[in-house]
């Protein structure tokens, strides 16, 4: 294609968010929002999202997709696509901006190889002189995760989130405070707050608490409250959180953290 063409193509590396839901009664994802979010404005800072709804059941049969959508954008979520929805709601969907898409589709480059040239015919061999050995070089070091510290205590009504890193908070987190990690989060203090790991979809992130007193704990979007308190087994004592999978959706466990 010609440089100078009024159109040309790139691969990106723009990040895609799946979120994985479960109804499409407007009620229900705004509260559901306001729990895990708090209905900020720019938790999700812009990004793009494919709708999942291969784990919902029982969907209704019309939706209204256009307050979907504007619930989303206020917390900062852009739809772009739907996956797994039935087809009149699929068609719907479509017909208010949001295209259906494959489930192997988030899972493909988004840049085609070009094509490889056929392999030249071998040359006729000639004498060569004894081989020389050779040693190959060393691999390169791969990156480390990136990991962000927190040393401040993180007061009620503040929020502090870890983008594409873990987080580790040496300092308490106070009760109505949140922090939020794409990765794991390691909070060496009292845990009072909501801590939000895997943010982006990692559900091997985890959650460790020197102290858990939180009130809402979530990995990959599944999250537990603990409206009536923290277990007294677990209350105040170092802890674990993290998904296991149940063959379904998975579910969050909640363990004791040996530190001894």
């Amino acid at each position: 294609m010609a440089k100078d063409s009024p159109i040309q193509f790139k691969g990106t590396a723009l990040k895609i968010i799946q979120a994985q839901v479960r109804s499409t009664e407007v009620a229900v994802l705004h509260a559901a929002l306001a729990e895990l979010t708090g209905n900020s404005p720019d938790f999700f800072e812009n990004d793009l999202a494919v709708l999942d709804f291969s784990g919902a059941e029982n969907l209704p049969a019309t939706a209204d997709w256009a307050a979907i959508r504007q619930l989303l954008r206020a917390s900062g979520l852009h739809a772009a696509a739907t996956l797994g929805l039935p087809p009149e709601l699929a068609a719907a969907a479509e017909q208010a901006g949001l295209p259906e898409i494959s489930a192997d589709a988030l899972s493909r480059p988004t840049r085609a190889k070009a094509a490889e040239p056929a392999p030249e015919p071998a040359p006729a061999p000639q004498p060569v002189a004894a081989p020389v050995q050779q040693v190959a070089p060393p691999p390169a070091p791969q990156p480390a995760p990136r990991t962000v510290t927190l040393d401040k205590p993180l007061r009620s009504g503040q929020r502090f989130y870890a983008k594409d890193s873990d987080l580790i908070v040496t300092a308490m987190v106070s009760a109505g405070a949140e922090v939020i990690a794409d990765g794991h989060i390691h909070v060496y203090a009292p845990l009072r707050g909501r801590a939000l790991a895997g943010a982006s979809g990692d559900r091997n992130a985890r959650i460790f608490t020197t102290s858990l007193e939180a009130e809402l704990v979530s990995v990959a979007g599944l999250y537990r409250t603990f409206e009536a308190g923290v277990p007294a087994e677990l209350a105040r004592q170092p802890a674990t959180i993290s998904l296991v999978d149940d063959g379904g959706e998975g579910r969050l466990t909640v363990a004791p953290l040996a530190l001894r």
